[in-house]
């Protein structure tokens, strides 16, 4: 059966300019790459078509393709990342930063969101905010490896796409309760995403009629004198 919108599926795939990977799900890829990251989590990510879980110009290709498809799309700026716009490449007082501001540094700014240092001339600083793949064509190797249909897995799905971790989720008749680890409420990742997981969970799952939040707070054992 063909992939459809709003499908739930098990998606490996690798993204490269030219001959560099800049993401893969694999983390042997990415070792050889030079991007690995030790607090990623690998393997096929769960993504729901038609919901821009991944590039759009991937997502579109998608649709329409059986479960098993291997295949490679290119991917122009306009489904991509965009042009480059040198509106988005800004001077501030060097003043204006906290740390001492560097080439590479990325930084946040109130009025125009993260960018990054690109050059510090005299007592300015130059940043750009558009995203460091603006303008690039991208080439993506992928595999559909399975549809997935089970709800709870779609849930665990949208926790690990957008927080990046892997939480305890419990189904019963409908009803979802998501333990927290303690601390959890330090991760700005977790903060900025949770009110989407749960908007997508209603959306995009079907079945789930109420999703509680749990965080356990246990009492610390008293060392032995």
């Amino acid at each position: 059966m063909a992939i459809k919108d709003g499908d739930f599926i098990k998606l490996s795939y690798s993204g490269s300019v030219g001959e560099n990977i800049f993401d893969t799900t694999d983390a042997e890829e990415a070792k050889t790459a030079g991007i690995h990251s030790p607090n990623a989590i690998y393997g096929p990510v769960t993504i729901c078509v038609g919901q821009k879980h991944v590039i759009l110009g991937l997502d579109e290709e998608l649709v329409g393709k059986d479960v098993g498809t291997t295949g490679d799309v290119v991917v122009k700026p306009d489904k991509a990342f965009g042009d480059r716009d040198p509106k988005r490449i800004q001077s501030f007082p060097k003043n204006q930063f906290k740390e001492k501001p560097v080439r590479g540094m990325p930084v946040k700014m109130d009025e125009m969101g993260e960018g990054t240092v690109v050059d510090v001339i005299g007592s300015k600083v130059i940043v750009d905010f558009n995203p460091p793949l603006a303008g690039q064509t991208l080439s993506y190797h992928y595999t559909i490896e399975e549809e997935v249909t089970d709800p709870l897995e779609q849930l665990k799905g949208l926790v690990r796409l957008y927080a990046g971790r892997e939480l305890e989720i419990a189904m019963d008749d409908g009803k979802v309760t998501i333990t927290l680890p303690p601390g959890i409420n330090y991760d700005r990742r977790w903060l900025l995403w949770r009110s989407r997981i749960i908007h997508e969970g209603f959306e995009s799952i079907t079945g789930i009629s109420e999703i509680t939040l749990v965080e356990t707070f246990k009492r610390p054992e008293k060392k032995a004198e």
